[in-house]
């Protein structure tokens, strides 16, 4: 299916991607984050200006990479459960959500180790309770894990990492060690005929906010969240780095393809993501945009920037042509491939990007969330993206709003009104797509809905919210939920 015009020698792949890393979040956007080796990677290769996660979180948009797929064909929405926030401010009954990816869903892995390459995990799954059953040969670190399985550092007492305990010192930052076990990965493959396909997965920049110990007292003039941050996007860097320097060393550097990216935007209240609106959670597009570098010796030209609109579902597509191998039968992929766009010897199809999210999700930092209200970052709805143009339709109230990228980066003045005609035409193409794929859209009525219960006790808000934050991200441990008996998931996801 796809050209055979490509190298004879198939590339090994390096896909990095970041934790809660925002569009914003690195050197080479002008930020006030120093990230030198993903600096270097933009250098050398291509910069991705109008990239996004296929959805605001962490698992719904692992899901749609790994799978290719857009979230209606996999059903992972959210992290937990999709009843976020208090009971009373939820006017609808969400869709139920799928925890994690269906084993039996063809992943990007799955699909080149049928093709011969070896493949390795390394950090955050997130998407089952272990990434060799859905297409990794090797796992270093994957779990259904959303955070840092106790801690960022060694020893820890539980969890997939345990095993290192003995292997590295004390107080050695997980993010050495994946750094460290992908280089070994390397070196014992790098004379054998078959490619490699590394999945860097870093737990990095996701909570809980852990200084790191060398770095974090240069930033000490931000104050001490913003110190945390800087040191730990630091910290990734460098482990970036060493990363890149073992595919030197190992002499493998000229026929490797690595593509730097994160999950979705940050946290807005630790790293506004301006000029865009929101962060991490939101379908604004400070929670969707985030960086996309793509370097590839001989292939890619080095400096160069691609500004055509792109999403992470498609970089199944974009590995397999890169890899000369065809879409496996019966596979339906979302997304398109890259490639042409990439070696700069073609274009793609214009097209609409979408996101559907029929879930709630609570509200994180207050004001900083930037949202429409004061209860969630986002309520059920879907957004799209076509040309200049993003598209919001909630389901709540059938509300419609239209915002002009080019002029409105931070989707400020909802232009709906002014351009009915292309409203509608949007609306017709968003209705389209749903019905395409299937997408569920929640129409029952929540009984516990209160218009006018936005105040409340803490004891109630606990009994009411569903979900009450969980200790394993650093945060304080609550109670369950009295009237459901649901362990909460976290607040902060």
């Amino acid at each position: 299916m796809y050209a055979t015009a490509m190298a004879a020698e198939r590339p090994n792949i390096v896909y990095i991607n970041a934790d809660d890393l925002g569009v914003m979040d690195v050197g080479f956007n002008n930020s006030i984050y120093k990230t030198p080796n993903i600096d270097k990677l933009r250098d050398e290769g291509m910069l991705f200006t109008r990239a996004y996660a296929p959805a605001a979180n962490c698992a719904p948009s692992r899901a749609c990479v790994m799978s290719g797929q857009y979230g209606p064909r996999h059903g992972v929405y959210t992290v937990s459960n999709s009843d976020r926030g208090l009971a009373r401010h939820r006017k609808l009954i969400p869709i139920e959500n799928t925890k994690h990816l269906d084993p039996k869903v063809l992943t990007i892995a799955g699909a080149l180790r049928q093709e011969g390459y070896k493949t390795i995990h390394l950090g955050k799954w997130h998407l089952g309770e272990d990434p060799t059953q859905q297409g990794f040969d090797i796992n270093v670190g994957g779990s259904t894990s959303g955070g840092p399985p106790r801690g960022y550092y060694l020893p820890v007492k539980q969890g997939p990492l345990e095993v290192f305990n003995d292997q590295y010192p004390k107080k050695t930052h997980t993010a050495d060690v994946l750094a460290d076990q992908a280089v070994k990965f390397i070196n014992a493959n790098k004379n054998g005929d078959d490619p490699l396909f590394i999945h860097m997965a870093y737990y990095l920049i996701h909570t809980p906010f852990v200084p790191v110990k060398g770095m974090v007292d240069k930033y000490a003039d931000r104050g001490k969240k913003k110190a945390t941050y800087a040191s730990m996007i630091e910290k990734m860097d460098e482990s970036i780095g060493k990363l890149m320097k073992g595919l030197d060393d190992a002499g493998l550097h000229a026929n490797t393809l690595v593509l730097f990216t994160s999950d979705n935007g940050a946290h807005s209240d630790v790293s506004p993501q301006k000029p865009h609106r929101s962060g991490k959670g939101s379908y604004f597009e400070g929670g969707i945009r985030v960086p996309v570098v793509v370097r590839w010796p001989g292939r890619v030209e080095a400096g160069s920037t691609c500004d055509a609109p792109v999403c992470g579902i498609d970089f199944f597509p974009t590995f397999l042509e890169a890899a000369a191998s065809p879409v496996p039968t019966g596979k339906v992929l979302d997304g398109i491939s890259l490639v042409s766009l990439l070696t700069q010897s073609g274009s793609i199809q214009a097209r609409a990007l979408f996101w559907h999210f029929p879930i709630y999700l609570q509200a994180y930092a207050g004001e900083a969330d930037d949202s429409h209200d004061p209860c969630f970052r986002t309520r059920p709805g879907t957004a799209m993206r076509q040309g200049k143009w993003k598209f919001h339709e909630y389901f709540e109230d059938g509300r419609l709003e239209l915002y002009d990228l080019d002029s409105d980066p931070s989707e400020r003045t909802n232009v709906a009104k002014q351009f009915p005609e292309k409203t509608q035409e949007l609306h017709r193409m968003m209705t389209a797509w749903r019905s395409d794929l299937g997408a569920p859209v929640p129409t029952k009525l929540n009984p516990k809905y209160d218009p006018d219960g936005m105040g409340g006790s803490k004891q109630k808000e606990q009994e009411e919210v569903g979900q009450v934050p969980t200790g394993h991200l650093g945060m304080k441990q609550s109670g369950r939920n009295r009237s459901v008996g649901k362990v909460a998931s976290p607040k902060n996801e």
